[in-house]
């Protein structure tokens, strides 16, 4: 695929990056262990306003984790969204369960958590204080919402609906670092959340997933196991299976000159998010990015859907055009439940996951975007779907 010369997203390099390797470097810190891994520990946790952070190397790894300390095992059934990056519903398959496919919202593109609660309502039914799924026989564990694009899900209602039917919450919030939600950040309503620092994320670690939890049990078991579960300092006893998943202390250098600059950040990206919505309001082929008045939004990447006229194949003959003017756009996610590892997957009423995979374009919105690159963007995709 053609990419563009004005990139979808990519790191700002500005702050301390350099000075703090350097000095992680001189130090002789440069794998797992480290004062730059427990201060970018600690200093996320203050940011996002959690008790506990423990570093990871990434936040696939952070998913799986979080997945092993609710108590996740094999056959269970977790609520997922459907429409989402790979990464939630891979860590549910690590942990040999099964993967319960849920709708996203048409006005908010997240989680729906009416169709959350009325697949409970209808399939499941408490035995004690555990849930089942009446039609498959397996315990359902977790609601998993994934937070898109700098949004944020219906996260309150979600948690509620957990409680009642005995059930944990891992937030994925990978794209949410600095969202917040009714003034709380995301990631700390459920049980435990998740973060990720990939190159392409509003800050990087280059690479890199944090796990945050208000529980000191939960923590300390996420930092056992990521550790590959050593139980004596000294020799090498396992008692069950861990995993070689902590952030090294290079990377955590990165991390923390990037969460000193990402206030700056968000407002860059807000900045982008408006002159794009401006641009967009009155054209007829566009739906501006939504979002609810709750929400305190990143807009990681903002994005576009175009007019209901517009199918699969033109939305695809949209972004190869835009590709050729040099404008990096890209698709949603592919909905998950008609990916070949997933086609056995129960999918709960999907309809508007297909809907917005098929129209929507994400436009590049790097925090270094300059207005000449807005206008180039901009103009570009009036003269493309205008062609339609």
């Amino acid at each position: 695929m053609l990419t563009g010369d004005i990139p979808l997203s990519v790191p700002e390099l500005g702050g301390n990056e350099w000075k703090y390797v350097k000095e992680g470097l001189d130090s002789g810190w440069v794998s797992s262990a480290g004062p730059f891994v427990t201060r970018f520990e600690v200093e996320v946790a203050q940011y996002v306003g959690s008790r506990h952070a423990v570093a990871m190397v990434n936040g696939t790894a952070a998913l799986h984790i979080a997945l092993q300390v609710i108590g996740v095992e094999p056959n269970d059934e977790i609520l997922v969204s459907d429409l989402t990056f790979i990464s939630p519903v891979n860590a549910i398959r690590y942990c040999q369960a099964h993967p319960v496919l849920m709708d996203v919202h048409p006005e908010t593109w997240q989680m729906d958590s009416r169709k959350v609660a009325q697949f409970l309502d209808e399939n499941c039914e408490i035995r004690g204080t555990q849930c089942f799924n009446q039609s498959t026989g397996r315990r359902v564990r977790a609601i998993l919402p994934v937070h898109i694009l700098g949004l944020a899900c219906e996260i309150d209602r979600i948690v509620e609906i957990a409680r009642r039917y005995h059930l944990y919450v891992v937030e994925d919030a990978a794209e949410g670092m600095g969202v917040r939600y009714r003034q709380q950040h995301v990631g700390t309503f459920g049980d435990v959340g998740v973060f990720s620092f990939n190159g392409n994320k509003i800050m990087t670690a280059g690479g890199g997933g944090m796990l945050v939890t208000d529980d000191v049990e939960k923590a300390e078991r996420a930092r056992y196991l990521s550790t590959q579960a050593k139980d004596d300092p000294i020799e090498s006893v396992h008692n069950c299976i861990g995993y070689n998943y902590r952030l090294s202390s290079v990377q955590a250098c990165i991390g923390v000159a990037q969460l000193e600059q990402l206030d700056t950040f968000i407002a860059k990206k807000r900045f982008i998010a408006k002159t794009y919505e401006e641009a967009f309001r009155n054209l007829p082929q566009v739906h501006v990015m939504p979002c609810s008045p709750e929400t305190e939004p990143t807009w990681w990447l903002y994005t576009i859907l175009l007019d209901e006229k517009m199918r699969l194949a033109e939305r695809k003959t949209v972004i190869q055009k835009l590709h050729r003017r040099g404008v990096g756009v890209r698709p949603l996610w592919h909905t998950i439940h008609n990916l070949r590892p997933y086609l056995d997957c129960y999918a709960y009423r999907i309809e508007c996951s297909v809907m917005l995979y098929e129209r929507a374009i994400s436009l590049p919105s790097s925090v270094a975007l300059n207005q000449n690159d807005l206008g180039v963007c901009i103009e570009a995709i009036h003269d493309v779907v205008r062609s339609f």
